[in-house]
């Protein structure tokens, strides 16, 4: 997964070697939330992918109706680590939550047939099986008291019940085994231990025989409670139960919560946090932190309920998303979704910021200018907007003459013209940022305008139709059409390269062609039909072999370097190009998702029958979801109702500025590759002559440029960290001076990773001062290739800039206050309470007048 093609030196495998890194933009779809035993992490599924999973020695597995129990594996690795151990029958429907009791002795298992089920993890006497009713809807939740066998159950009525078990969970006897059983027992005892045991299993009655229920376990319900008041009726769609603290969480299909005391059940909280249903719950180790998913919206909160405030609040979209753009200095990622929604996400942390929602239908563009802190977006609403960052507000909205729907957006390099194409009037709009004023209207295409992108080096505009051309437009000549690019099929998206002298456009035949837009010659072509590998439809009559409807790329990018070029469409792969050689380097397979639509090359046999595919039945419509209107006389379900299988594609591909990863938008949500370089051996101009023994010797002898040369020739990390720190800082500026060009790219590639991890900031930015100074105007000759790192480089100083001016501005309030209560303390305050009104509003103002007279004092003392 790591390798590059032979001949190609590290610069150009970087972007093969990139591996996935963060998902975005999706931050909950469904299924059960759960907290890490610290306490400090949150589990959340997203499609198949979980962040984090812990598994005790044992564990239950139910599907449909049963219940089955599976060893855990080990730390070696096995070729068939999950053991099956024991499978339990009872329910008569299928199962929808499972409890265990502390010492893993017992669980319990909750049915949609309205009843609960208590099962022996081991070979109990007096505790096999133990059958509980008394709802008169779903079982939705089972909770098991701190060290007891006493349960609480939870329907989706509103119903709970307290049940109260006889025994305690010491009184629990192991099942002696007699006759032939023993004698097995008593052989099979100088056998290893380690071997398996043969899969047995349990089958439950829901009314055993009065023999059998002699001198066992008995259940007793002491109370049943009900969450629903009269005229207040709700649906109860998930719960949770902290078991130290006895606190009861659940949630309602409204978006409610409540928060009780058990068994007393006193209500401590109530609140709405979402106008859609609760589907999951889960507490931290200390029942401080609840955490609470919302499926409709795909929203995923943490609420710190005794100070009434949001730990965390994050919302993906809702839609499936459609574009996406880098800010220039990589920080930021912006996407644009079909639920109208605009968001930015923080690449470090991966947490969506700020959200913008003025747009009132599906967004098709979005794009920073070039100073990062204005975002512009199309929609098919009929709008442009610019948004700005400071102070996160739409300062500018552009619309045409006449009401049109943009299928696209572009800013030039200056950030004063903005342009976006239209879909049905087949033209190019311009605006100018600064008046928010048309300036001119291109027109020529014959088709819908699909894809925009301005020259990064000069003012030229490139629109791609699907009329089967590609037009330039220069802007310093009135935006006269200055070449016209003939393709032999219809253009879905174009782009320039960093440096503005090669041009890339996807058609829908799955080429990739390459023009040199100076004299509109075409250089280059690839052929992606056979990369691509799109999959079968489920309702597909035809082979996805045979099948030409999506064979095609419908977003390009270039890397960061210029070299290779990322491609996508309606496929569950990426495909990474080597422009030069025009050959294949790498095809990311983004999801592995079978739940989603067009994954698989062929169909399931299981469902093809004699009258069709069972694909078109729709069986899961409409189940336990609160928002189904169903039709008059329907008790159960809606037979009107339609399931939506997403369709796995790709819909947007950018590289990061400084040239370390890029992300992708699917149908999974925003997907960030990044590169690895932890695992990764890379040597440059390596010899035998260069080892580590021979560089920390002429560290010894103080020969730090020899030492910093051999060092990276190996590429070692911990080794180049090492001999980089030995350097006093007050020799860095001779030992930059002495470094080769060819080095100098590479000591800041270094220093830009380090800024993220290191604590040595100021030895550091030592070392990139001296460095730029030295070798400034030779990297400017040379801004093609260095531009990577100086942009990657400005990103790690910019993160910490802005850490550290934070910490100084709350320091330096501190400081004024202090000085100011300092100052107060001289002053004689009146005895009795103020009489008036007059008075108390004059107190207040001299306050105010002494609070703001401290932060002019530049030479008071901390009394």
């Amino acid at each position: 997964m790591h390798w590059a093609p032979a001949g190609y030196f590290a610069g150009e495998a970087l972007s093969s070697r990139c591996r996935f890194s963060n998902l975005l933009g999706t931050v909950y779809r469904c299924g059960n939330l759960n907290f890490t035993c610290d306490g400090n992490s949150v589990i959340s599924p997203v499609g198949n992918r979980v962040t984090v999973f812990d598994l005790k020695k044992k564990f239950v597995v139910t599907k449909g109706n049963i219940a089955q129990m599976y060893h855990a594996p080990g730390r070696k690795r096995e070729f068939n680590a999950f053991v099956l151990d024991k499978t339990y029958f009872g329910p008569y429907d299928e199962t929808t939550c499972i409890d265990w009791t502390d010492d893993s002795r017992c669980f319990a298992v909750g049915s949609k047939d309205m009843s609960t089920w208590v099962f022996g993890a081991e070979r109990w006497d007096n505790l096999v099986y133990y059958a509980l009713g008394g709802h008169k809807d779903v079982i939705v939740a089972c909770f098991f008291e701190s060290s007891s066998l006493d349960l609480y159950t939870l329907s989706q009525d509103g119903a709970l019940c307290v049940w109260r078990c006889d025994t305690p969970p010491e009184g629990l006897r192991l099942k002696a085994p007699a006759g032939w059983k023993a004698e097995l027992l008593q052989g099979a005892r100088d056998e290893d231990e380690e071997e398996a045991e043969e899969e047995s299993a349990v089958r439950a009655k829901a009314v055993p025989a009065a023999a059998e229920q002699q001198g066992k376990v008995k259940y007793s319900r002491l109370a049943k409670y009900f969450f629903n008041k009269e005229g207040d009726f709700n649906n109860l769609t998930a719960a949770a139960f902290h078991k130290k603290t006895h606190l009861l969480v659940t949630g309602f299909a409204s978006g409610i919560f409540h928060l009780h005391e058990l068994p007393e059940f006193n209500l401590i909280h109530s609140l709405s946090i979402s106008d859609r249903r609760i589907a999951s719950i889960a507490l931290n180790g200390s029942g401080d932190w609840i955490a609470f998913g919302c499926s409709g919206l795909g929203q995923l909160l943490v609420w710190e309920w005794q100070s009434e405030s949001y730990v965390l609040k994050q919302q993906g979209h809702f839609n499936s998303m459609v574009s996406l753009a880098y800010s220039p200095d990589g920080q930021y990622i912006v996407t644009g979704s079909d639920d109208g929604k605009v968001k930015v996400w923080n690449t470090l942390s991966g947490f969506c910021f700020v959200t913008f929602t003025e747009h009132s239908s599906g967004v098709t563009g979005v794009t920073f200018t070039a100073t990062g802190y204005v975002i512009v977006t199309s929609s098919m609403d009929g709008t442009v907007r610019a948004f700005d960052l400071h102070r996160y507000r739409n300062f500018r909205t552009f619309t045409s003459p006449r009401p049109t729907q943009f299928s696209c957006v572009a800013a030039d390099g200056s950030g004063e013209v903005v342009s976006a194409g239209a879909q049905d009037s087949f033209e190019v709009f311009i605006w100018s940022m600064q008046t928010g004023r048309l300036l001119d209207v291109l027109s020529g295409h014959e088709g819908p305008v699909s894809s925009l992108c301005f020259n990064p080096v000069r003012s030229v505009l490139a629109s791609a139709s699907w009329d089967r051309t590609v037009r330039l437009w220069d802007m310093a000549d009135s935006w006269r059409t200055t070449e016209t690019l003939g393709l032999t099929s219809d253009a879905l998206a174009v782009t320039f390269r960093p440096d503005g002298a090669e041009l890339a456009v996807a058609t829908l035949n799955s080429q990739i062609t390459f023009w040199d837009p100076e004299n509109a010659v075409q250089t280059g072509s690839i052929e992606g039909r056979h990369d691509l590998k799109t999959g079968r439809k489920e309702l597909d009559k035809v082979t996805a072999k045979h099948s030409a409807k999506g064979k095609a790329f419908t977003t390009l990018c270039y890397s960061a370097d210029g070299q290779s070029v990322l491609a996508g469409g309606m496929s569950k792969f990426v495909c990474i190009y080597h422009v030069k050689e025009q050959i294949l380097r790498k095809k990311f397979e983004i999801s592995c998702n079978l739940s989603l639509d067009a994954m698989e090359e062929f169909l399931n046999r299981r469902k093809m029958t004699e009258f069709g595919n069972l694909a078109l039945i729709d069986q899961d419509a409409g189940v336990e979801d609160g928002a189904v209107i169903p039709l008059p006389g329907v008790k159960k379900g809606d037979m009107s109702s339609r399931h939506f299988k997403p369709e796995i594609r790709v819909t947007s591909l950018r590289f990061s500025p400084t040239g370390h990863c890029w992300a992708a938008t699917t149908t999974e949500g925003l997907l960030v590759y990044s590169l690895d370089t932890q695992m990764l051996f890379d040597p440059f101009e390596l010899d035998t002559g260069v080892t580590p023994v021979r560089i920390r010797a002429a560290l010894r002898q103080q020969d730090y440029t020899r030492a910093i040369l051999m060092a990276f020739r190996l590429n070692e990390r911990k080794l180049l960290q090492e001999v980089l720190e030995s350097v006093p800082w007050d020799e860095v500026e001779v030992v930059s001076s002495s470094l080769p060009e060819l080095y100098v790219e590479k000591v800041l590639e270094f220093l830009a990773s380090s800024f993220e991890v290191s604590r040595h900031l100021e030895f550091y930015l030592i070392w990139t001062q001296k460095l730029l100074l030295v070798h400034g105007q030779k990297l400017k000759s040379r801004v093609g290739k260095v531009l990577p790192a100086v942009q990657f480089l400005q990103k790690s100083i910019q993160r910490h800039l802005d850490d550290v001016s934070k910490l100084c501005d709350w320091n330096r309030y501190n400081i004024q206050y202090a000085l100011a209560v300092s100052k107060q303390r001289g002053l004689k305050r009146p005895s009795e309470p103020l009489g008036s009104d007059e008075e108390a509003d004059a107190s207040d103002d001299d306050t105010l007048h002494l609070l703001g007279a401290g932060q002019g004092v530049g030479d008071g003392q901390l009394v």
